[in-house]
């Protein structure tokens, strides 16, 4: 489906058209940043709405670390695919967004209506794992999205040695690397061929 193909859903829409653009429409992954800096209030500004999002009963398992000094990207960036390096090198910012396998020791914080059930998750290690996964991909997306809204493009990898990012970053921790993310505006020729996307009657059903 080609995007001019989407925009009669602009009637149907309570934000207006150039909202959708930048968040949906004509929102792009960057494959190369400019030199033009991201300020620390900026990507405070993007945890602030990514943790809006909803997860399962409020549990928030994501956990952002923001890669900031050049002796940390060099050695973050040795555990990725040579491929992505490039990349993650060149961008302004760079975070790699982890999971908290013992995201329920949190249970008082986020849930203090009912602290109680994290004895639920306390003996379940797999389960607890599964939904740490489940719910921190999830607000992975509200993550991609906030950088759009700040008026930013994202890149999104996941092509790197999960152990030996963790051994970086995680070590000591129940946290689990699984994507990085490049962030800053676009440089020069960032784009690449944008590819289709599928057509609600082959991506949707009703019953």
């Amino acid at each position: 489906m080609s995007v001019e193909a989407a925009t009669t859903v602009y009637d149907q829409l309570s934000i207006d058209a150039d909202t959708a653009d930048r968040l949906f429409i004509k929102a792009r992954t960057a494959n190369t940043f400019s030199d033009e800096k991201v300020s620390d209030e900026t990507l405070e500004a993007i945890y602030e709405l990514t943790k809006m999002g909803p997860t399962m009963m409020n549990n928030q398992p994501l956990r952002i670390t923001w890669v900031k000094s050049a002796e940390a990207r060099e050695t973050v960036v040795s555990k990725m695919l040579e491929g992505n390096r490039a990349k993650s090198l060149s961008a302004p910012a760079l975070a790699v967004l982890s999971y908290d396998a013992d995201w329920h020791e949190q249970f008082p914080l986020f849930f203090p209506h009912a602290p109680e059930r994290k004895a639920n998750f306390d003996e379940d290690v797999a389960a607890r794992a599964e939904t740490a996964k489940n719910n921190a991909w999830m607000q992975s997306g509200y993550f991609i999205m906030a950088i759009r809204a700040a008026g930013l493009h994202a890149g999104p990898m996941g092509g790197f040695d999960p152990v030996g990012m963790d051994s970086v970053i995680n070590e000591g921790t129940a946290n689990h690397a699984f994507l990085v993310v490049n962030i800053g505006t676009p440089g020069k020729n960032p784009w690449f061929d944008r590819l289709p996307r599928l057509d609600s009657d082959v991506a949707t059903t009703s019953i």
